[in-house]
């Protein structure tokens, strides 16, 4: 470093002089050759052969080779030549041309040097195979592992094809809620608390934006989404990360059946779009996403699966099915919906490898969701599998707000049993129902889950830049001296 100050290199300037022309490699190599071309990047591999250099140069778009011939170089630029390391960001002028092997290179008249890098990038066959490393150094990760870059382009591009679906197709339009809430609600989750100092109050990071979206529907519009990091604080897993991207939509008008059909054509729009047909691989499977997909009730699946009927059989019935089959159930949750769910989530869901719908849920697991006409102990929503993995709940909104008063006043004895995930009272939005909520329907797929699916990956890290990790023991809170 001191040595390139001497030779009066700036390391880290603020400019390259050529930035106004510079080119991407890409397009760079799309040139005939004899042409100029002004292109920079991070210099990937060096050989050197008596006066002649030859280096790897790498941006976003691809790769180019450089030809330095120090005979053409002035003492200065030699001199800095032999200071650049692996990992450095250089701007070169050149001229397009083929070596003696054939191989596409830029011979290089000028050169800067950009961003001098100080440690040695790991091998790209060798380096950074640890797994909790590479999600904790992903800079790195994406350096030296192509395909994670691909995975996260591909998780840009559902994105866009979903906003681009409910804007332009169906006529949603995109809002933003907040994140910070007094009140947390909308889905059955422990939440992160903060403190607000200028208000002197708690707040609460979202587990979810429901109640928002109903406010607006309440205020007029009739269809409304957003794409949200939503932050619950529970376990971390191959399936879960303490926060994530939700998709959640509200149409007023609608009802859950409505949504079946939106979400199945726009999963098969994101399937076509991306790989230009509705079938992926994943975990071993062919997965289909194309219309229509298995639409079954919860009850009717167990009774076919286990020949239970939990429409039948008494809570005293019921709790003997946790003995059999070693369900795991907190004392809040013997009732007969909630061992059936359990029964369901912890043993016949991974046997759902197409997409299916499952509808149709105890009342007593979506307190949110309006009951069914022909079964009142049961609510119209239904929860997305695909290879059984759940990816999103939705339901027919409850908009009687006395219905849901009553209802959250049942979560609040949850809470007192020890139920850490019971939906909280939320006067505010109960008096905004008082006003009136037209029949209302949303949907709240998980994005995470769905790239995971498409990127045929076993763990949601994968498809997360930034995953929640453990802290590494010494490197917490500690500052050097």
């Amino acid at each position: 470093m001191d040595k390139i100050r001497e030779l009066g290199f700036d390391p880290y300037p603020a400019r390259w002089i050529h930035q106004d022309q510079r080119e991407s490699i890409t397009k760079a190599r799309e040139k005939d050759l004899d042409s100029q071309v002004f292109i920079s990047g991070r210099l990937i591999a060096q050989r050197k052969h008596g006066a002649l250099v030859f280096a790897d140069l790498k941006d976003e778009s691809g790769e180019i080779q450089l030809l330095f011939s120090k005979k053409e170089l002035s003492d200065l630029l030699n001199q800095l030549l032999d200071l650049l390391d692996l990992g450095d960001f250089i701007g070169i002028s050149g001229v397009l041309l083929k070596t003696a092997s054939g191989e596409l290179s830029a011979r290089v008249s000028d050169f800067s040097l950009l961003t001098k890098s100080l440690r040695p990038l790991p091998s790209q066959f060798y380096g950074l195979k640890d797994v909790e490393e590479r999600y904790r150094k992903r800079y790195l990760d994406l350096l030296v592992n192509p395909e994670v870059k691909r995975f996260f382009e591909m998780r840009s591009k559902v994105i866009n094809e979903i906003r681009s679906f409910l804007i332009e197709k169906k006529g949603y339009i995109e809002v933003e809620t907040p994140i910070l809430q007094p009140i947390y609600g909308g889905g059955l989750a422990r939440p992160f608390i903060t403190y607000h100092h200028a208000l002197n109050q708690e707040l609460y990071l979202r587990i979810a934006t429901e109640l928002y979206l109903k406010r607006l529907i309440v205020g007029g519009f009739e269809k409304v989404f957003e794409i949200n990091r939503v932050f619950r604080n529970e376990g971390v897993d191959t399936k879960h990360n303490p926060e994530f991207t939700l998709l959640e939509t509200m149409e007023a008008f609608a009802d859950y059946q409505k949504n079946m059909e939106l979400v199945e054509e726009m999963f098969e729009m994101v399937g076509k779009k991306i790989f230009g047909t509705t079938i992926v691989k994943y975990s071993g499977s062919e997965i289909d996403f194309k219309r229509p997909w298995k639409r079954v009730a919860l009850w009717d699946l167990i009774k076919e699966k286990t020949g239970v009927d939990f429409g039948e059989i008494s809570e005293e019935e019921a709790e003997k099915l946790v003995e059999k089959y070693h369900l795991k159930i907190d004392k809040y949750q013997k009732t007969v919906g909630s061992i059936a769910v359990a029964l369901f989530e912890e043993v016949l869901a991974k046997d759902l490898i197409q997409p299916t719908l499952v509808t149709n849920y105890p009342q007593e697991i979506a307190p949110l969701a309006k009951k069914c006409q022909n079964d009142k102990r049961l609510v119209e929503n239904f929860e997305i599998y695909i290879n059984g993995l759940e990816c999103g709940t939705n339901y027919s909104e409850l908009n009687d707000p006395l219905e849901l008063r009553e209802r959250l006043i049942d979560e609040r004895k949850k809470e007192k049993l020890g139920d850490s995930e019971a939906h909280q009272m939320d006067n505010d939005f109960i008096e905004a129902l008082e006003y009136g909520m037209p029949p209302t329907s949303g949907i709240g797929p998980g994005i995470d889950r769905i790239v995971m699916i498409l990127a045929n990956v076993a763990s949601i890290r994968e498809v997360i830049l930034f995953p929640t990790l453990r802290g590494k023991a010494g490197s917490d809170k500690q500052t050097e001296t």
